[in-house]
């Protein structure tokens, strides 16, 4: 693990956990589960497998002082700031990109910072693992072993095994599948051979960068220019230069989908979810014996009420629920927000109907 180095990405909006991820303060910043933040979460689980020094965030300069605050054992100059949102490509390219000119021999895990995960120790056992199989050239992702036909997460299906001695099978990648609607989803766990994208990736800089020079030449040729810049006096003037130019893509469909050697780990009993969505709560925290959830400081009185998540920022405010079945309630200062349990991904829409007429006070 000597040249191994873990990159949180830790720029997005958490748009679907609106009211209470904001612009100003987003889901990874947030104690939604326990006491310590999402970010601050993802960052205690690499303990005993990256030093502070070998961990990396790429961030945006909004949350960047948040973050420095929540970890400050990560190094100041380990924190890349992103001029503004360009999508997973371009944060895995750059991130890439600075990591081989400080170690020629760099292999790196991606992790986005809002990840929940229960179990630490196949985690870190998994890593190790996938590292492994990196070292062949292989771009590796960590498949989730579906548990139910979700229609929001993307999916991959694994091929023949690996060849080679690893110490946990690998699979090559066959395809990677956009999130599919319920009947597609349904014939998808019925298969056996498709997992859930977690959106973990590990492999080797060079080869991510090879790979990004081979299908996204117009990001290749900005890092070359922001990366020979790194570290003098013009770094920042240079990458606002090139960076704002950039396509907005993720990784996912501008690199992995047309990748020639992806490989896949499936990562069953993990006890992961990506926190989501308000929904996906309740696949983490533990209800009472009606299925309800109060959580943060809500303080929640249930009468004839099962299966319904209470969410309050106010402890002295007493929310009562009767009748009501499962059902998600978010209680904030400004923003009170009741929905169907199985409607929470529809969030998001709500938040771009705000920002179209322009109630940015509640954003």
């Amino acid at each position: 693990m000597e040249h191994t180095y873990a990159v949180i990405m830790a720029g997005g909006g958490g748009t679907r956990l609106w009211p209470v991820s904001r612009k100003e303060r987003p889901k990874q910043l947030l104690p939604l589960i326990g006491q310590e933040t999402l970010f601050q979460s993802t960052v205690s689980r690499l303990e005993n497998l990256f030093p502070p020094e070998r961990i990396l965030v790429v961030t945006v300069e909004e949350q960047a002082t948040e973050m420095r605050q929540q970890a400050p054992l990560i190094p100041e100059e380990n924190y890349i700031i992103e001029p503004s949102p360009r999508g997973t490509a371009s944060v895995v390219g750059l991130a890439a990109a600075v990591l081989q000119k400080r170690d020629p021999q760099a292999a790196m895990a991606v992790l986005p910072s809002d990840h929940f995960i229960r179990n630490r120790d196949l985690f870190h056992y998994l890593l190790r693992a996938a590292f492994e199989v990196s070292k062949n050239e292989y771009l590796v992702t960590l498949g989730i072993t579906p548990t139910h036909a979700s229609t929001g997460y993307g999916y991959i299906q694994q091929g023949e095994s690996l060849d080679g001695k690893y110490k946990y099978p690998a699979y090559v990648v066959k395809s990677f599948k956009e999130k599919p609607n319920q009947e597609t989803a349904q014939k998808l766990l019925r298969s056996g051979d498709h997992s859930w994208n977690s959106g973990m990736f590990i492999w080797s800089a060079g080869a991510i960068l090879r790979e990004i020079e081979n299908q996204m030449p117009d990001l290749a040729n900005a890092l070359k220019n922001i990366v020979s810049a790194w570290g003098t006096d013009e770094q920042d003037n240079v990458l606002k230069q090139y960076w704002n130019d950039l396509k907005v893509e993720t990784v996912d469909y501008g690199i992995m989908e047309r990748a020639e050697r992806v490989a896949v780990l499936p990562a069953g009993g993990l006890g992961w979810s990506d926190v989501g969505s308000w929904e996906s709560l309740f696949e983490v925290l533990l209800p009472d014996m009606n299925g309800n959830i109060e959580t943060n400081d809500a303080v929640h009185l249930a009468h004839e009420t099962h299966n319904t998540l209470v969410y309050g920022t106010n402890e002295e405010r007493l929310l009562v629920t009767i009748g009501v079945d499962d059902m998600v309630i978010i209680d904030t200062d400004d923003v009170l927000l009741v929905c169907k349990a199985d409607q929470t991904q529809k969030v998001k829409d709500v938040v771009e109907h705000l920002r179209k007429h322009r109630q940015e006070k509640y954003l």
